[in-house]
């Protein structure tokens, strides 16, 4: 079991806790973005096409903290952008690590080595090592060469100072079974704690768009993957830092809709509207956010945007909820393996979506505006001082 018992037992006492007293919508992780900027720019990322100015704006440990409070999420992800490139990110850690959350820090692991030493391993706290592939695999995903290398040696010095370290791994068309199934063997060999996977999600601002997957090959390509470890003998089982039911959705064999509120995200801009992959609008509040959000307007089945959409943070939330009304279907997988084989489970019609609506260019100029109103104010309290 990759997932910490602790974790799971905390996790599963506050779900359990939110159908007791009835709660429809509710988060299950927040998804901290406190900058943009990366030093890396990956093809298939919609996450860094900013202006410079925005790109150089960061949350403050006090921003960040208060929406940790305000949602009351007990997983915290902290993605961006780089995380690591924030110069106060071990106080945001340290702060959340204080209010007994559970936090992951997402990182290509560029910094990871350097800046360790900042850190110190909890059991409340994980890092989460991006890594899409093997060494051919995942450079080509990034457009870098030698990124791999140093990641893997930033992975063995993490696990040397004793962090509980994961890798997150996002799979586009063209992916090889055989080989992600040796990769995924290459990693668990590396001693990391557990696997994340996903299937990437189709960013309309991303540079390449040509390798994203569609639901079917989604399905097809992790059920080539899953056979495959059953045919492994010697080889440490796969650990996932999933709930089986998710890893079972990617498989084909669960009809699942996205509830993008359980992975409500918080950025530069305010609350992001509706999910972690779309921003079409922000809120200055949590509880905005879900108060006035159309939540029946996005989703695969309702939006063209989400057709093809499989993510983790769309459909985890939908996973571990079910686990808990319906803890035999968990139980199930759990004990016999994804099934692999046979049919799938039917899969939402499209035949009532609406159109894609291309908004993205609207709250960037709304920031750029207040940064260029805001810039005279700092120039003269830079020149009082």
């Amino acid at each position: 079991m990759a997932v910490p018992l602790h974790q799971a037992l905390r996790v599963g006492a506050y779900v359990v806790k939110q159908h007791l007293i009835g709660r429809k919508r509710y988060p299950l992780v927040l998804m901290l973005e406190p900058l943009f900027r990366c030093n890396l720019a990956c093809a298939g990322c919609g996450k860094i096409d900013y202006p410079a100015e925005i790109l150089n704006q960061r949350l403050s440990v006090a921003e960040c903290l208060e929406a940790v409070d305000e949602c009351g999420a007990p997983v915290v992800v902290i993605a961006g952008g780089e995380p690591l490139l924030h110069k106060e990110i071990d106080q945001v850690v340290e702060g959340i690590i204080a209010r007994k959350k559970f936090v992951i820090v997402c990182t290509n692991a560029l910094l990871l080595e350097k800046k360790l030493p900042q850190f110190k391993p909890n059991k409340f706290f994980s890092w989460s090592v991006h890594l899409d592939g093997d060494r051919e695999d995942h450079d080509k995903s990034v457009c870098q060469d030698g990124v791999y290398d140093r990641a893997v040696a930033a992975i063995a010095r993490a696990k040397q100072a004793g962090f509980r370290t994961i890798i997150n791994a996002t799979l586009f068309d063209g992916a090889d079974p055989a080989r992600y199934a040796a990769f995924f063997d290459t990693v668990m060999d590396m001693g990391v704690d557990g696997i994340s996977v996903s299937p990437g999600y189709a960013y309309e601002r991303a540079p390449d768009q040509q390798h994203f997957l569609n639901r079917t090959r989604t399905k097809e390509l992790f059920r080539n993957i899953f056979r495959r470890q059953t045919r492994r003998p010697g080889k440490r089982k796969w650990e996932f830092n999933q709930s089986s039911l998710f890893l079972d959705f990617l498989a084909g064999n669960q009809s699942f809709h996205c509830t993008p509120w359980g992975n409500p995200t918080r950025t530069y801009f305010g609350w992001q509207r509706p999910c972690y992959l779309l921003g079409e609008g922000y809120t200055k509040t949590f509880k905005e956010l879900m108060e006035t959000t159309d939540w029946d307007a996005y989703g695969t089945g309702n939006y063209e945007k989400c057709a093809d959409c499989m993510v983790h943070s769309g459909y985890e939330a939908t996973a571990v909820a079910e686990a808990v009304r319906k803890p035999w279907k968990a139980l199930k997988v759990e004990l016999g393996g994804i099934r692999t084989e046979g049919a799938m489970a039917p899969d939402i019609s499209l035949d009532g979506q609406r159109p894609a609506q291309f908004v993205f260019s609207r709250h960037v100029e709304q920031a750029m505006e207040k940064l260029k109103h805001d810039k005279p104010k700092s120039d003269m309290a830079d020149a009082a001082d």
